[in-house]
């Protein structure tokens, strides 16, 4: 099951594709990782999925990485007595905490957060960005608002505070429940939604410990003003550019995007760039040439995973939504330029034996146009670093830890194999040339280098670096 290619997809399971079979096809077809969207669901629903990829995981021998993506807060207004209503542009709009249903002056806002965040000036986004209301006067319970950009309005529609840092948790109490119940069937990744600061990620990450990575999704504008300092703390991000595109202009997120790969791939951190990727493939067999030219993008710009959220979830063509990204990925990383860009982007080695063996590895293995490079990794995290440098060959991560394994299945250009730990310099050799023969990297007579820490089994002592010869 090796893959061809070295950005990964991540597909969202959902009614269209929860049976085994599809499972199955989607990952034979190249699903790297799929996604449980707690959003949706019940946690049977999410065991019985779970429970089927590890399955099928055992069956085509290749690590699988399940993601779990908590739901996050839901701002919402309230009912409306008589249906929908309709809000005229330049019209005053009451938001309050009155329990009662609303009317075409007023609706209910249940969340006393947002009211002790706002200030005169401050604006609202009403279903999805569709309708804009600015403050004029607020306090504590309620706010008048003046309505910008109107339009229907109708029961339980999303609200939007954009450039608000609301005194709120991203850890709802439906999140801290599926959290516990996602630990306990063993996921390897927790997507956290609403992040505004980094204290939001360390949040998480005490609750989780050591049990999965963590992943950040960036999708407020708070969270783009402290990126550097959330990605410093997480593990991973997802740049969610539905909610990003709600809350700041259009025109603003492909550079925000792009920016927020850069800092990814800057600190080592695997990065996924996710929303409405194939979004005409929920109803069409094929995409729009701009959608494939928006998955081309994310990987000329270095991504480690594209993701697929509805297409695969609850559209009609979910085989075909992931076989074609796999074939955008594959032209695209054929494709010089593309080569070109990812040696132009190489990120500065930190002042540490372990980057420095890293960064080694990579230059080894271009000098000497070596066909894969071996990491022996128990924590993964020195095959992070050498993906960190987008390097020419692929990597093959070699550890004892099936946990590890499924990590690693996100991270850009690694191919997980789990084998017994190395207690020698020649054990080493012997497995990593074997191995990389046996899944297809090498041939008997073609060289390749090995990193690996000693003593051996030591978490993060990446010293070593040997070149062998495939027997």
């Amino acid at each position: 099951m090796r893959r061809h290619r070295n950005a990964r997809i991540v597909a969202t399971l959902g009614p269209s594709s929860s049976d085994r079979e599809t499972i199955l096809k989607l990952a034979l077809a190249g699903v790297d990782v799929f996604r449980l969207n707690f959003s949706h669901g019940t946690h049977a629903d999410h065991a019985e999925r779970y429970n089927t990829i590890r399955d099928i995981e055992q069956e085509i021998g290749r690590p699988i990485a399940i993601l779990l993506d908590l739901q996050g807060p839901k701002l919402r207004v309230g009912t409306f007595a008589n249906g929908p209503v309709t809000l005229e542009n330049g019209a005053t709009f009451r938001l309050d905490l009155t329990d009662a249903p609303g009317t075409a002056e007023r609706a209910r806002l249940p969340h006393p957060e947002i009211f002790a965040a706002l200030k005169p000036g401050s604006e609202l986004l009403l279903d999805d960005g569709r309708l804009r209301l600015e403050v004029e006067s607020c306090d504590a319970t309620s706010a008048v608002t003046r309505v910008i950009v109107g339009g229907k309005l109708s029961d339980r529609k999303g609200v939007n505070v954009p450039g608000v840092v609301l005194p709120l948790s991203p850890l709802t109490k439906k999140d801290r429940e599926d959290l516990a119940f996602g630990l306990t069937l063993g996921v390897d990744w927790i997507a956290l939604s609403f992040v505004q600061r980094p204290e939001d990620i360390q949040e998480l990450k005490d609750l989780v410990g050591d049990k999965a990575w963590v992943i950040a999704k960036l999708e407020k504008p708070a969270a783009i003003e402290r990126l550097e300092d959330i990605v410093a703390l997480t593990d991973g991000v997802m740049v969610a550019r539905g909610d990003l595109g709600v809350e700041m202009p259009p025109e603003q997120v492909p550079r925000i995007q792009r920016s927020i790969v850069r800092a990814c791939r800057s600190r080592g951190i695997p990065v996924i760039v996710a929303t409405q990727m194939l979004e005409s493939m929920v109803t069409a067999p094929v995409p729009t040439r701009a959608e494939a030219s928006d998955v081309a993008t994310a990987i000329y710009d270095g991504a480690d995973a594209v993701m697929l959220s509805a297409e695969s979830a609850s559209g009609q063509f979910p085989l075909e939504a992931v076989s074609i990204m796999d074939r955008i990925i594959v032209e695209v990383e054929q494709d010089p330029l593309h080569r070109n860009m990812m040696n132009a982007q190489h990120s500065e080695p930190s002042c540490t034996p372990a980057d420095a063996i890293s960064a080694a590895l990579s230059q080894i293995t271009h000098t000497l146009s070596l066909p894969v490079m071996v990491t022996y990794s128990n924590s993964g995290r020195t095959a992070l670093r050498v993906a960190r440098q987008r390097p020419e060959a692929p990597i093959l991560c070699v550890t004892p830890r099936i946990n590890t394994a499924r990590r690693l299945a996100l991270v850009w250009g690694v191919h997980s194999v789990v084998t017994r730990d190395a207690d020698s310099v020649d054990g080493m050799t012997a497995d990593a040339t074997r191995l990389a023969r046996s899944e297809g990297f090498a041939k008997s007579g073609d060289s390749l280098v090995i990193a690996a820490g000693l003593p051996f089994g030591t978490l993060g002592a990446t010293n070593l670096l040997h070149i062998a010869t495939v027997l």
